[in-house]
């Protein structure tokens, strides 16, 4: 993206996005590395403030994990006029390296209320399948997360998760 660029380039293909109920928005993203790998880039706070952010000035600044149920979750982004989203939440159930479930709830409570998510990892012939689902309290709530540019934010973050991981695992591949 260059300096001039209002938005980034994305590779929004390769995020598959879904709305299986009223409620629900699911997100699924392949990636050429070991489950374990990307488990840990979803877990880490040093390398989700690398990945998890859409446009450039929306930057991930504060992560903190407590990885453990029952453990909290706090995460603020930054944008580069000074202005800031937070969310927190707390993980429901943890399971290395196939599953994570945690509740979100953003400071300003734009969804309405606590949403429910739920992370896979399944890992075949050496790729890792991510599927997030994201289930919110109303329809309304679901209909206003899929407006506010949530599907291209996961995709230039997975397009990010993507080059780190293949900084991390020498042999995946785009």
């Amino acid at each position: 993206m260059d300096a001039k660029s209002a938005k980034p380039s994305i590779d929004s293909a390769r995020l598959k996005v879904t709305t299986p109920s009223d409620r629900e928005i699911a997100m699924a993203r392949t990636f050429n590395a070991p489950r374990e790998l990307v488990f840990k880039a979803w877990t880490t706070p040093d390398l989700l403030k690398r990945w998890l952010y859409g446009p450039e000035d929306w930057r991930l600044m504060d992560c903190e994990i407590d990885l453990k149920v029952g453990g909290a979750i706090r995460w603020v982004w930054r944008h580069q006029d000074g202005g800031s989203m937070g969310l927190r939440g707390v993980y429901r159930e943890i399971i290395p390296p196939d599953k994570l479930v945690f509740t979100e709830i953003f400071d300003d409570n734009w969804t309405g209320g606590e949403t429910f998510v739920t992370i896979t990892f399944v890992e075949s012939g050496g790729k890792t399948t991510v599927t997030q689902s994201i289930l919110y309290v109303s329809k309304a709530a679901r209909d206003g997360a899929l407006k506010s540019g949530m599907e291209e934010g996961m995709a230039v973050g997975y397009d990010r998760l993507e080059k780190l991981l293949i900084q991390s695992n020498g042999q995946a591949r785009a």
